[in-house]
């Protein structure tokens, strides 16, 4: 309806007019009901918006540190459940909310997911709070492009802001953006601070969780659709985390047009790899099978746009139970019965080494595919200070850490045990030679820590 309205009123903009045509006429007419309706859904949206500040833990730059950052979100619920990304309250060790009237309440994060940027949060309330106003999530299936939407939040900090656009792609595939959902794309203005705020139709619906911008054009940014915000709340609320699982398919679709091959189906998707060790390749899945249903239930991704909702269904089989899929091999149907792993953790604890001025984490299949195809476990370089130690010696973000001082080193608690007695023995051997795998090439590093950077 409300796409309709300003055709009228860009239509009547452009028709030849008598030079005393009255300003009361029928196209501000259809835009004066055009920005009532905007108005409308805005105010059933905006006492719900809400302003997060976070205390964040930090160990990017090679030594752990405190900072804040800001984000919004919006409450769900009367008892004040908050929606929210991921990346706004990651590792996050407080979290402060502000209101749109004003009151200010800390909250607790019920869980976070980092495969599809949602964070369910619940406010810490006096017994005297009273119900709060709260966002409806409408059905982001039902968005086509055109749509007019609103985006709310506080980009740059700048609370209270709403900008207005269109649905440009109701479901947009950013290739390694998310593996679980298509996007929700829009030119209404989404810049660093509307991160986890409501975009909502003109109905007053929320239809998307504000995620993602292009810095580099102001009119792109993306949305996580309300469907499946709603879908992982829920788990969220239920279990702290979605509980995905692991089953190492790698999965194509039947038009694959990058890489311009094209199946002769119309049902099913196709397996392009297994990864090593995995329960596929135990179970004897093969590169060229064409999965055709899991459990029963048929399966179909035909474009690259199919693929997030058919890994999230894959991914959401109960770990370590039994699963079976059917599947088309050549012109023989199989049907191969499979046991998904439950899926690691994606974030692991990461090691502070003051003094080395570098931090350290475990090498994870999840979190770091790239280090995991050189060496399945061990620790690595997460951040190095500048300037510091670590830095004036070489050691970048990403080198595998394989010795220190002659021992071989698997596990962040190896490393903080070295870390240790190479402290105790700085005034006589203020020294150590680190050996490193960089692109696969094994080298080794001396690094000298006798200067404190912390000090200077």
């Amino acid at each position: 309806m409300a796409t309709l309205a300003l055709a009228f009123v860009i239509a009547a903009a452009f028709l030849p007019t008598p030079a005393r045509a009255s300003s009361s006429g029928p196209a501000l007419s259809v835009a004066l009901d055009f920005r009532a309706e905007v108005n409308q859904a805005k105010e059933r949206v905006f006492p719900a918006v809400v302003f997060l500040k976070c205390l964040r833990e930090d160990f990017e730059g090679g030594a752990r540190r405190s900072r804040e950052v800001s984000g919004s979100g919006f409450l769900i619920s009367p008892k004040g459940e908050i929606l929210s990304n991921w990346h706004v309250v990651e590792k996050a060790l407080r979290v402060r909310c502000l209101l749109q009237d004003g009151r200010a309440f800390p909250a607790d994060i019920v869980g976070s997911d980092k495969a599809t940027d949602v964070a369910l949060l619940r406010l810490r309330l006096p017994a005297d709070a009273g119900p709060l106003p709260f966002a409806v999530l409408g059905d982001s299936d039902a968005l086509t492009e055109g749509d007019f939407v609103m985006a709310m939040g506080a980009p740059w900090g700048l609370a209270r802001s709403v900008s207005i656009g269109i649905v440009s792609c109701a479901r947009r595939f950013l290739p390694g953006a998310s593996e679980y959902h298509c996007w929700v794309q829009t030119d209404a203005a989404i810049s660093p601070g509307n991160s986890g705020g409501p975009l909502l139709n003109t109905a007053g619906e929320v239809i998307g969780i504000n995620t993602r911008g292009a810095m580099a054009g102001g009119d792109l940014g993306f949305a996580v659709p309300s469907n499946v915000a709603r879908e992982i709340a829920e788990l969220l609320r239920r279990r702290g985390d979605p509980g995905w699982s692991w089953s190492g398919l790698q999965l194509q679709p039947l038009r694959d047009f990058d890489r311009d091959m094209y199946f002769d189906a119309d049902e099913g998707v196709m397996v392009a790899e297994t990864a090593a060790d995995s329960p596929a390749r135990r179970a004897g899945f093969l590169p060229g099978d064409r999965i055709v249903s899991l459990n029963g239930n048929p399966v179909t991704a035909r474009t690259d746009e199919d693929l997030p909702d058919l890994r999230r269904r894959l991914d959401q089989l109960p770990p370590d139970a039994p699963a079976r899929a059917d599947v088309i091999r050549g012109q023989t149907p199989l049907t191969l019965s499979f046991q998904p792993a439950r899926k690691g953790a994606i974030e692991g604890d990461v090691l502070d080494c003051p003094r080395w001025d570098f931090t350290v984490k475990a090498i994870n299949r999840f979190d770091t595919p790239n280090l995991h195809l050189h060496q399945s476990e061990g620790v690595y370089v997460f951040g190095v200070r500048q300037p510091g130690n670590a830095a004036l010696a070489g050691l970048r973000p990403n080198d595998i850490l394989a010795l220190i001082d002659g021992e071989p080193v698997r596990t962040l608690a190896e490393v903080a045990e070295l870390h240790r007695r190479a402290l105790e023995r700085i005034d006589r051997q203020p020294r150590a030679v680190l050996g490193i795998r960089r692109a696969g090439l094994s080298r080794q590093v001396v690094l000298d820590f006798s200067r404190d950077y912390l000090k200077e």
